[in-house]
Formats: C-alpha cells, structure tokens, sequence
C-alpha cells in the first residue's frame, strides 16, 4: 500500500494465485495517461469505471464515451451481488462500500443526454477535412475557405453557414484562384455533397451553438467529488469519424484553453476516449504528428488522456511512448496480427521474473488484467497480474426512465437544449447578394428608366437619324464599369479591407473562443 493519494486498481497474484499487494494509481501521475486493452468481453468497461469512480472521489472531473450503454450505471449506487462480494473478498477490499456518483450525461443527438454543439470555425479546417474524408485538394479549398471567412467576417457556426461560403467561393472561384491558387467549381462541388451526406448522418446537430463550454465538464460537487460527464455513443458509432474527430477536437479544445499547471497533485481532468482506434485509422501523418504533440504536452496543463482500445497495435508508437499507466486485459493470438500484439504489448512492460508476461496476455481470465503504473519519480512499476476490485457503483446500464430524471436535474439543464441561430456567414452573404441585386437593379432602371427626359450625350438619348432615314451608329462600349458592377466589387472588398486580419489557430487548426 502507499501513503500518497492514489486509486485503488485491485490486487496482484503471486505465482500460486494467493494475494501479493494492493495496486494503486498514484493521483500524482494521473496526468502521465494511460492505456486500457483488451479483448471484447474481457473487463475493459469495469477498468474503465473503477478508475472514473477513483478519479471522481478524488475531486477530478471525468470525460468518457459509453460506447454500449453499460457504464451509465456509475450514476446509480451498487448492490451486492455474490460474485462482487467475492472480488472484494479476494482484493481484500474492506468495506466493501457502494456508492453513486455525480453524473452529467450528454448527447450529440440530444436524445440520451444534453446536446453539444461546436461552431464551424471552432472546428477548423484540419478537423473538417478529416471528418469530411477530403482529398488534399478538397483541403486546400477548405484552408481557403476558412482563411477567407476569417478575413470578410464571416461567422462559420453552423452546416448553412459553411454551405453559403463554399456556394460564395464558386461563384468568386476566377477572382479567388488568383489570389490563393486554384478553386474550381467541381472541387466545391464535390465539398458540398460531402457536407450532405453529413448533414444526413446527423452531423448538422453537433454544428451550431450554444458551444460547448469545457468549464461544464470540469465541474466538481459541493461534497468536493469531480463530475463524470458521460457521451452516449452508441447512435454516435454509427458514424465513426464524427465519433473521433469529436473527441479529437474536444482534447484540442482543453489544449487549447486550460492554463499550464506543471505537474499537479492530482489532474484537472481525465480524459477516456473509448474506441481510440477511430482516432488513427487512415489518419494521415500530419494528424497523428499533431495528436502526438498534444498528448505530449497536454499533461502540463493538467489534463491526463486514457486510450481505450481492443489491440495496443491500435495506437501509434509514437503516442504509445507517452502512455505511462497501463491496464492490459486478455488478448486472443489466432492470426499473426493478434499474435504480433500480444507481443508488443509484453514487450511495453517492466518485466516481471515471476511469469512469461506474453503467455500471461493470453491466459488472463475475465476481470484480470497484467497491471503497470507510475511509480516513486515517474518510473513504471514491474507488471503484476492483478485481480480488478469490483465497482462501488452499478454494473450494467441504467433505466430510460431512470436517466431522464438524472438530466432532469442535471446542472446544466436549460443551458444547451434550445439552438440559437444568431446572424452568420449564411445570413451575411445573403445580405450581400441581395444588396448587390438591388444595386444592378437600380443601375438598370436609371439606364433605361421610365421618363423620356434625357441629358445629351449620356447614352440615354435617342441617336438621330441620318439621311436616308438610317440612325447613326451605336457608341463605342467604354471601358468604364457600370455602377451595377462597382457596387458588386465593392460588397466584395469591403469586409474584407475592414478587417484584414487572419485569425490565429490552434495546433489543431481549432478556434478557441478566448481568443
């Protein structure tokens, strides 16, 4: 046992299975991150809820996606069951006490849980462009687009919004392609159908305000316990890459807003993000470059990210290296794959003398799983095969009925459930064509107009007729512009002179609202 504050994991067997030591995640290290695998049906759910009821009793916010639906019961207090008593018995976990915990649940759907929105520009382009599949020259206009909206004004919060733009870029292609390079009309075109099928998906819920504040996932009860908000995502697997590239711009966003802490005595906050192998698939190499630079530095501004995974092949070496809690579950090694990770997961560990740790991955039972945290001065500890103590909260998920009076009575109830639709890039540009229609129509009508009454010489008088009942010949076109086509250029240029500025983005190309 150890005297500094830490979470209690469960207990290490010692060769003949008996009980060695109690295992414990020291608060301190909370923010080195961590790593959770396993097989499915292995114990990687109740990991994951133990450590969010340790990290909530400690008085550190939790964030974390239930995938499934299972860990909602962490809002609801636990009963004895005769083989939950019997873990706690064999971790000698005494009392064995159950306990609810304080629980926000949200919903990019709003449907199990309060809404959440991000604006377009807080986005970003690199984000879009990584939901949205774009190929690199999709990204190019993409940039362009964002770069122009920061330039004219225009306030990209919602599906519309990006839609007028890209609409607005089409039309101005000629005059933008020598300004920033090549746009051309099929490229938006191919940008909008994309932003359709996404808008079918239900994408258009996530996109809009009220934002997201992250100050409402970082909130603490007056018993001095952190919240555990909880993302229900089982109708947000459905599409995978808004599923990650959310989480992805949720991290950004605490990168980006959260003051530096150095080394804390406990986290500010701790981050699970489920299924963290949608997070690299087909990544390209500039994300990962990026998600390994922010996990990386992350840690300083008190914030400890937990990747939770079936394979440890999922995470790229490069983030890996910066994981320093690990929970690892049984793995299966039928096919080379499976069997190439269980051998790179035996290797990621300090070795135990005791056992092979690669044959122990494979023979791990339900609820056991080889156990190395961060020890005295940030070293890992030797691998230990650990029984996991059981959860103090329920297992299993939680009741509709049950979960609607915990939004009910949720604290941010009221603050995210109604969308404001403030005026914006789509309403902006509609402002603009409309005046710019306005002024050719007028131009048109003092050019033709309905008085006979003209001023010689002006275009407006009728030419005499020369001899031979002929008229004189048509002017010559003056190379002077129409009072029609000045108004058009000048609605064009003048957001743009007003504010000429780009803004200043994140590591992630997000937009953070301080700034």
């Amino acid at each position: 046992m150890t005297d500094d504050p830490s979470i209690f994991i469960g207990a290490s067997r010692k060769p003949d299975d008996s009980y060695q030591r109690a295992e414990n995640l020291l608060l301190q290290y909370g923010n080195r991150h961590g790593l959770v695998t396993g097989a499915t049906g292995t114990g990687k759910t109740v990991s994951l809820q133990i450590l969010a009821e340790g990290f909530s009793n400690a008085g550190v916010p939790v964030f974390c996606a239930d995938i499934k639906g299972d860990l909602s019961g962490i809002a609801m207090m636990g009963t004895a069951q005769d083989f939950l008593v019997k873990r706690a018995e064999q971790v000698k976990l005494d009392p064995y006490d159950f306990q609810e915990f304080p629980i926000i649940f949200w919903d990019l759907f709003g449907e199990q849980g309060h809404p959440i929105r991000a604006t377009i520009s807080e986005m970003g382009p690199l984000l879009l462009s990584r939901l949205m599949n774009l190929t690199d020259a999709q990204e190019g206009i993409m940039n362009i687009a964002f770069r122009i909206a920061d330039e004219e004004g225009l306030l990209l919060l919602d599906m519309k919004d990006l839609q007028a733009l890209l609409a607005n870029i089409a039309e101005r292609a000629e005059e933008i392609s020598a300004r920033y390079g090549n746009v051309t009309k099929p490229s938006v075109g191919a940008i909008q159908r994309t932003l359709l099928v996404l808008e079918q998906q239900g994408a258009a819920n996530f996109f809009g305000e009220p934002a997201l504040r992250i100050a409402d996932i970082m909130r603490t009860t007056r018993d001095g316990r952190g919240a555990i908000s909880v993302l229900a995502a089982d109708k947000l697997m459905m599409n995978p890459r808004l599923y990650a590239t959310f989480l992805l711009w949720l991290m950004s966003e605490l990168f980006e807003e959260l003051p530096e802490v150095g080394d804390p005595d406990k986290p500010k906050l701790v981050f699970f993000f489920d299924e963290a192998h949608l997070l690299f698939d087909e990544a390209p190499k500039v994300l990962i470059d990026r998600v390994e630079q922010v996990v990386r530095l992350i840690r300083s501004k008190g914030v400890g990210v937990y990747f939770v995974t079936q394979n440890p092949l999922d995470v790229p070496e490069k983030v890996l290296a910066q994981l320093g809690n690990r929970v690892q579950h049984a793995l299966r090694a039928y096919t080379p794959r499976e069997q190439q990770a269980v051998r790179t997961a035996a290797e990621t560990f300090r070795p135990n003398p005791d056992f092979d740790c690669a044959t122990a991955i494979t023979q791990l039972a339900t609820g056991e799983a080889l156990v190395s945290t961060l020890e005295a001065k940030g070293v890992p500890s030797m691998v230990q095969r650990t029984l996991i103590r059981p959860p103090s909260s329920r297992l299993g998920p939680i009741t509709p009925a049950e979960r609607q009076k915990l939004i009910g009575e949720s604290p941010v109830t009221g603050q995210y459930d109604q969308v404001i639709d403030r005026e914006s890039a789509f309403e902006m540009l509609q402002k603009k064509t409309k005046e710019a229609q306005d002024a050719e129509a007028q131009a048109q009508q003092a050019g033709t107009g309905g008085s006979r009454w003209t001023i010689p010489g002006f275009g407006n008088d009728d030419p005499a007729p020369q001899s031979g009942g002929r008229r004189a010949p048509a002017p010559r076109p003056s190379n002077r512009q129409t009072v029609a086509e000045a108004a058009i250029k000048s609605v064009v240029r003048s957001v743009g002179s007003s504010v000429g500025r780009a803004i200043v983005r994140g590591i992630l190309g997000s937009l953070s609202r301080g700034r």
